[in-house]
């Protein structure tokens, strides 16, 4: 067969069509360039922006809360390392988190809740964020980390912590859920004892793993620790007497101070009722009260000593001098003043000792009102202390433009002023401190500051003197006497004032100093309306001076009254000897 010849035929291009395509290629990549050039050059910040929206994230770095300490460097407030759980309920949702319903019951069993209302809380799929329970302890954080249940985080926070428990509850404080203070030092001083977290911007993958740190956004801030002048020792010893005498007498409240002389530093300070800051179930508000600096009374027989201070500064006595005080009884504008019997003629330093309210008011007389109020704010009494307590009270020291002669004599022994435990504290310091004020600190100073003559040195030694005889024997305050120490100080009892006059409640008090050789601790002791039918200030409040300041002199190393120094490091090492059951 003949084979026909085959011939190839060479394909035909169209002109237009090959023209057509590139120039459909040419206008795509001149649209995918111009499309590019514009995201990236002219209008780049949208998708930059949704790109960091995805990725750029804020870390923060963890801060703690400064510490509290007692003057020996005993913690007093700490923060310890807890955990919040929150949940996502739109992951919850997203991820049917719901269906595991025995995971959710452990979940509610140990925190403690009912689970259909813990169901509840993450019922709303738009919400991103709900807390669950916050300050769980590590041991429960852990426990629902092995639960593994999507939607359900934790995260770190902290608590503050109070190894003293309602010791020193009134005085310290305390901090709410968020760590901001709320009573106390941690309230007055919040700004001072928070720290300010530092802030980081880092990039991370879809994965949650940072691969770019940007820098640091803002710089952390340390929070400071704060150190109290208080000692805890003396502060334990005096909580647990003053709870005892006033749970004895079934006082509504009672309170205590004790001030170093020498430095103006509060080394106690104690309230009851008091509460216990690390259980805030049982948180109430009335006992929250740091009634040292809060309450006032009238200080009845206590203000005395600061009269006759006032009448030996204005000529009007001497401190040998002798005062007519029959026949015991006077009338001044319709009242009756008098004393519990005629006393005669007595000394200066038997009106304080039998606590005489005719003698004061025969000195009182003399003076002009300004001449008292005058040494009154001189003393500390109607003006703030400045330690920046929260809920300090300036008492309040009477002004008129008239005083009849019943105000005055009634202000004399301690009626128609309110004073706190604090500034009587301080007024009895100003006399052991030979009449140097010095200003009042809750926060441990670095060195001593320089004290103010208030009144001259020998009237206030004069009555520092007499105030001893009133612990002596014939004295009014028996109670108060320390065996081996000189003590002095002088009882009141106030009855509490009503609407139109006053009522069958009393006020109890002691103010007193040791040793009267060298004067070092002024303390207060304060017994607001004891019941039954001890109620004298010789009887509630002396008892509580003499246990905590005798146990305060023994702790501080204060040598007795008469002691020389062998006898008293000999009378050490002999104790140090003695074993301790």
């Amino acid at each position: 067969m003949r084979r026909r010849r085959q011939t190839k035929k060479e394909p035909m291009l169209t002109g237009w069509r090959f023209l057509t395509v590139c120039g459909v290629i040419l206008l795509a990549f001149f649209a995918l360039f111009a499309r590019a050039a514009w995201i990236q050059v002219v209008s780049p910040d949208r998708l930059r922006m949704e790109g960091d929206m995805r990725s750029l994230r804020t870390t923060v770095s963890s801060t703690t809360r400064g510490m509290i300490m007692d003057r020996n460097g005993e913690e007093l407030a700490v923060s310890v390392p807890v955990q919040a759980v929150w949940a996502d309920p739109k992951q919850v949702h997203a991820e049917h988190s719901l269906e595991k319903e025995q995971a959710w019951q452990a979940l509610a069993d140990v925190l403690g809740v009912q689970r259909d209302k813990l169901v509840q809380r993450v019922d709303n799929p738009k919400r991103r964020f709900v807390y669950l329970q916050r300050q769980v302890t590590p041991a429960v954080a852990e426990y629902i980390r092995k639960l593994r249940l999507p939607g359900v985080h934790l995260r770190p926070e902290e608590r503050r912590f109070y190894p003293t428990g309602e010791i020193n509850a009134h005085m310290v404080g305390m901090t709410n859920i968020d760590g901001n203070g709320i009573e106390g030092i941690e309230r007055g001083f919040n700004e001072w004892l928070t720290s300010q977290a530092g802030e980081r911007r880092v990039r991370k993958d879809r994965t949650g793993r940072i691969i770019e740190d940007l820098g640091i956004v803002s710089e952390a801030r340390q929070a400071n620790n704060i150190q109290l002048t208080i000692d805890q020792r003396i502060q334990a010893l005096a909580y647990r007497s003053l709870k005892r005498a006033s749970e004895f007498h079934r006082a509504t409240s009672a309170s205590l101070v004790m001030l170093d002389v020498k430095t103006g530093e509060v080394l106690a300070m104690v309230n009851t009722p008091s509460f216990n800051p690390n259980n805030r179930s049982q948180y109430q508000s009335f006992r929250a009260r740091n009634r040292a600096v809060t309450d006032t009374y009238e200080p009845g027989s206590t203000l005395k000593p600061l009269i006759v201070v006032s009448a030996l500064e204005n000529g009007i006595v001497q401190a040998d001098s002798i005062v007519d005080t029959s026949p015991g009884w006077m009338r001044l504008g319709g009242k009756r003043v008098s004393d519990t019997r005629n006393l005669g003629p007595i000394s200066v330093q038997t009106i304080l000792m039998r606590s005489s309210n005719m003698g004061m008011v025969r000195m009182a007389l003399q003076e002009t009102p300004e001449q008292l109020i005058d040494t009154l704010y001189r003393f500390g009494l109607g003006i703030d202390s400045g330690m920046g307590l929260v809920g300090e009270s300036t008492g309040l020291v009477p002004q008129r433009r008239r005083w009849s002669d019943i105000e005055k004599a009634t202000l004399s022994f301690g009626y128609g002023l309110t004073v706190t435990p604090l500034q009587l504290a301080q007024a009895y310091a100003v006399i052991a401190n030979s009449g140097v004020r010095y200003p009042l600190t809750i926060i441990k100073r670095d060195k001593v500051p320089q004290g103010e003559q208030v009144v001259p040195r020998q009237h206030a030694d004069a009555v520092l003197h007499m105030l001893e005889a009133v612990v002596g024997p014939g004295g009014t305050a028996g109670n108060a006497a320390i065996p081996g120490y000189r003590i002095g100080g002088k009882t009141g009892t106030s009855r509490k004032a009503i609407a139109g006059g006053y009522g069958n409640d009393y006020v109890g008090l002691f103010a007193g100093v040791a040793p009267i050789s060298n004067p070092r601790l002024a303390m207060v002791v304060v017994m607001n309306e004891p019941q039954g039918d001890q109620y004298y200030g010789g009887q509630v409040s002396a008892p509580v001076f003499a246990e905590v300041m005798s146990g305060a002199l023994q702790l501080m190393n204060i040598r007795p009254d008469g002691a020389t120094e062998e006898q008293f490091q000999l009378a050490g090492q002999e104790a140090n000897l003695v074993p301790h059951t």
